[in-house]
């Protein structure tokens, strides 16, 4: 029986990826271990290796197409098994049912229309017209609180799956009950149900709003896609709530300045270079992680059942790469050095950016941060991104007049914004977590012992 080459799910977010490109042709023989293809999922791009030996048949995943997580996308045959060729669309065609209705169960091969060739059993033929109503999950979540029946509504998606536009039109057009909820079902005064969240204006209506001819369609990425999904969950499901301050940096550019010019050399492929050097994010995300070992009831992350308390702060950091961002993390920041820090998040970012990261490399972590800083942005607020309890958001460093004892002088100073889960952390504690911040900052000497 030849094995089935899968698209694998390689991130906890992911509901499809796309093939960026295959390595191995039609036809060809492959070892297992070999690399087959590389999956794009909207956060990294990773290599598939082969599942078994024999030759690569069947190639049915196209580059640069969304593919649901599990489809199969090619089979390899084991040298002494016999190739029985399949149709190019996996999946998509559906045993026909006998007269009565029923499926024949132990036949070999369905017989094709003309032309066609014949489809296996074993390759996951399935009647269409039997088990649950296709659907993705948003749909089913739709239609469950619309009271909906999924197998009453007709889809438009792949394989005839239900997507989100069939619900929304099949609650648009309900006037009567649904084949689910006869009229003897229905009672005579529904409870009342907390209103549904406001829709986005439909495609067409944004459309129209514009001249015929002065604008392009680029369709979203995977990244693009999940981008936006995950930012209207956490806006709409975490109560935010946020704490500014501003951070003198004087003593802390300066500490960076002792710190850069002690660095040793060390011998590279292009010379002596320093075996380190210190930005001020660094030493922001070393502070971030020990105020949360300093404030440990804020290094937490909500949950329905219970508060998880974290024992290390693992430090997400925001990267800006092509199409969207990512965030690698910075695993037990409050017990790495300074140069650790610094050169473990140049070699995350460069990664990041030509998405060579693992999913462990940028999944989970405690806290984040976000600096727009090098922008000339003076003062943001961060969306929190779950499961994160806090994100704290960087502005630039600026030259400004502050009064001390009395006198102004001038300092350099930085606006910081902690955007908080207020399920997880209360005003008084994201003030404590802030001042912590804050004394670090100004006092960085702290950071070093």
């Amino acid at each position: 029986m030849p094995t089935e080459v899968i698209l694998p799910k390689v991130d906890m977010d992911m509901a499809t990826g796309q093939i960026s490109r295959w390595f191995a042709e039609e036809g060809a023989k492959v070892k297992k271990g070999d690399v087959l293809f590389e999956i794009e999922t909207d956060k990294a791009a990773m290599e598939i290796d082969a599942p078994a030996s024999g030759t690569l048949r069947d190639v049915t995943g196209k580059e640069r197409v969304d593919i649901p997580v599990g489809e199969p996308v090619a089979w390899i045959y084991a040298d002494d098994e016999v190739y029985a060729p399949i149709s190019p669309l996996v999946g998509e065609m559906s045993a026909k049912p006998t007269e009565g209705g029923a499926v024949p169960p132990t036949s070999h091969s369905v017989a094709p229309p003309s032309g066609l060739p014949a489809i296996s059993p074993t390759r996951g033929e399935i009647s269409q017209s039997q088990g649950p109503a296709r659907a993705t999950p948003l749909a089913r979540r739709l239609a469950r609180e619309a009271n909906l029946d999924l197998s009453a509504i007709a889809g438009s998606g792949p394989r005839g799956r239900v997507v989100r536009a069939d619900v929304e039109a099949a609650v648009a057009g309900k006037g009567a009950a649904t084949p689910a909820q006869t009229a003897a079902e229905i009672p005579a005064e529904l409870p009342s149900a907390p209103s549904p969240a406001p829709r986005p204006m439909p495609d067409d209506q944004v459309l129209k709003l514009f001249a015929e001819g002065s604008y392009e369609l680029v369709p979203h990425d995977n990244m693009r896609k999940t981008i936006a999904r995950r930012l209207v969950e956490a806006k709409s499901t975490i109560p935010h709530f946020y704490l500014t301050l501003d951070c003198e940096l004087d003593a802390l550019l300066a500490l960076r300045t002792q710190l850069n010019a002690a660095a040793p050399m060390r011998k590279t492929d292009k010379g002596e270079a320093p075996a380190y050097k210190l930005s001020v994010n660094d030493m922001v995300i070393k502070a971030m992680a020990m105020a949360l070992m300093a404030v440990p009831d804020a290094n937490a992350s909500w949950t329905e059942s219970a508060m998880v308390k974290h024992k290390h702060a693992d430090v997400g950091v925001a990267v800006s790469i092509p199409g969207g961002l990512i965030t690698p993390i910075i695993r037990h920041a409050d017990e790495k050095t300074l140069s650790v820090i610094s050169n473990e998040m140049k070699d995350l970012a460069s990664r990041a950016r030509s998405r060579k990261l693992k999913p462990e490399e940028y999944q989970g972590g405690t806290t984040a941060v976000s600096n727009l800083g090098m922008f000339g942005i003076k003062d943001f607020a961060a969306v929190i991104n779950p499961p994160h309890a806090t994100i704290l958001a960087v502005g630039a460093g600026e030259e400004r007049a502050v009064v001390k004892k009395g006198e102004i002088r001038i300092a350099t100073v930085m606006s910081v914004t902690l955007s908080t889960d207020h399920r997880a952390v209360d005003g008084a504690l994201g003030a404590e977590l802030l001042g912590a911040f804050k004394r670090l900052i100004e006092n960085p000497m702290g950071m070093l012992v």
